[in-house]
C-alpha cells in the first residue's frame, strides 16, 4: 500500500469503536508495505539480469568474431555470468518464499490483499522465466555456433565429423580428442588453437547451463501451475486496454460533437444578430 493511503486507512479504522479492527488494519497495511518492498527487489533483480543478458550476447559475438578471444573478454563474461547466477538464485529464492507464504496465509489475509499478492507473484514469476529463457537461448545459440566453428576447422584438416560424433567428442571433455591424428598434418596452428579455444568455451558454457538448469525448471513448473492466474491477468490487462481505447474513441467523438454544437450555436447567434439588425433598420426607416 502506498504511503499516501496510510493516513486514510488509519483515520477510517479510528472512526470505529472496535480497537481490534484498528490493529488489524494497521498491521495489514504494514504487511502489504513489506510485501511490495520484496516485489520491487525481485523486479529490480530480474531487470538487472535482463540487462546482463544483453551484455552476454555482445561478449558472445566478440568471442566468435576472432579465432581466439582475449583473456579480458573471457574474464568479463565470467563476471557477468556469475552475477546472473547470483541474482537469479536470489530472485528464485524470494519467489519461492512468497509462494510458501501465500499457501500458509491464504486463510488469514483479506481476500483483496491475497489476490493482489498472487497476481504480483504470478506476473514476476512469468517475467523471471521469460528472462531466463532468453539467457538460455543465447547460451544454446553460442554453443551451436562454437560447435559449428569446430566442425569447420576439422573439415579443413580432412577430419570430417557428423553432429553425433562431434557431440561425443564434446561430452568427452578432452580437447585432445579433436586434435588426435591431425597434429602432424598440414593444419595450421591457428586452426588448432581455435578448435581448442572453442572447446573450452563450450565446456565453460555447459557448466553454467547445468548450474542454472534446476533453478530454471523449478520456476518454470511454478509458472505452469499458475497458468490460469497469469492468463486471467493478461485478459484483464487486455480488456483494460480495450476499454481505454473505447473511452478514447468516445471522448474524441464527444469532442467532435461538442465542437460541432459550438459552431452551430455561433452560426445561430450570428444569424439572430443579423436578423435583429435588419428589424431595427426596418423599424427606424418606418419611423422616419
Amino acid at each position: 500500500m502506498s504511503p499516501s493511503l496510510r493516513p486514510w486507512v488509519h483515520r477510517q479504522t479510528l472512526d470505529t469503536d472496535d480497537a481490534d479492527d484498528v490493529e488489524i488494519a494497521v498491521d495489514n497495511a504494514a504487511f502489504m508495505d513489506d510485501f511490495f518492498v520484496q516485489i520491487e527487489d525481485i523486479r529490480s533483480s530480474i531487470d538487472k539480469i535482463d540487462e546482463h543478458v544483453v551484455e552476454v550476447k555482445k561478449l558472445y559475438s566478440v568471442i566468435l568474431s576472432a579465432p581466439t578471444s582475449e583473456q579480458k573478454t573471457q574474464d568479463d563474461l565470467e563476471t557477468i555470468t556469475n552475477d546472473i547466477k547470483k541474482m537469479a538464485n536470489n530472485a528464485r529464492n524470494k519467489l519461492k518464499t512468497i509462494e510458501r507464504n501465500l499457501e500458509t496465509e491464504q486463510e488469514e489475509r483479506v481476500s483483496a490483499d491475497m489476490r493482489i499478492r498472487k497476481s504480483q507473484h504470478a506476473v514476476l514469476s512469468r517475467k523471471f522465466v521469460e528472462v531466463m529463457t532468453k539467457y538460455n537461448e543465447a547460451q544454446v545459440d553460442f554453443r551451436e555456433r562454437s560447435k559449428g566453428r569446430i566442425q569447420r576447422q576439422l573439415e579443413i584438416t580432412g577430419k570430417a565429423t557428423t553432429d553425433d560424433e562431434l557431440e561425443e567428442m564434446l561430452e568427452s571433455g578432452n580437447a585432445a580428442v579433436f586434435t588426435a591424428g591431425i597434429v602432424d598434418s598440414s593444419i595450421s596452428k591457428q586452426a588448432l588453437s581455435e578448435i581448442e579455444a572453442r572447446h573450452k568455451d563450450i565446456v565453460r558454457l555447459e557448466s553454467s547451463i547445468k548450474e542454472l538448469h534446476d533453478m530454471f525448471v523449478d520456476i518454470a513448473m511454478l509458472v505452469e501451475s499458475q497458468g490460469d492466474t497469469v492468463d486471467n491477468i493478461e485478459v484483464n490487462v487486455s480488456r483494460s486496454v480495450d476499454h481505454i481505447e473505447v473511452a478514447k474513441s468516445e471522448t474524441k467523438k464527444a469532442i467532435r460533437y461538442q465542437s460541432k454544437a459550438r459552431k452551430k450555436m455561433i452560426i445561430i447567434g450570428v444569424v439572430c444578430a443579423v436578423v435583429a439588425v435588419i428589424i431595427i433598420i426596418i423599424i427606424i426607416s418606418q419611423t422616419v
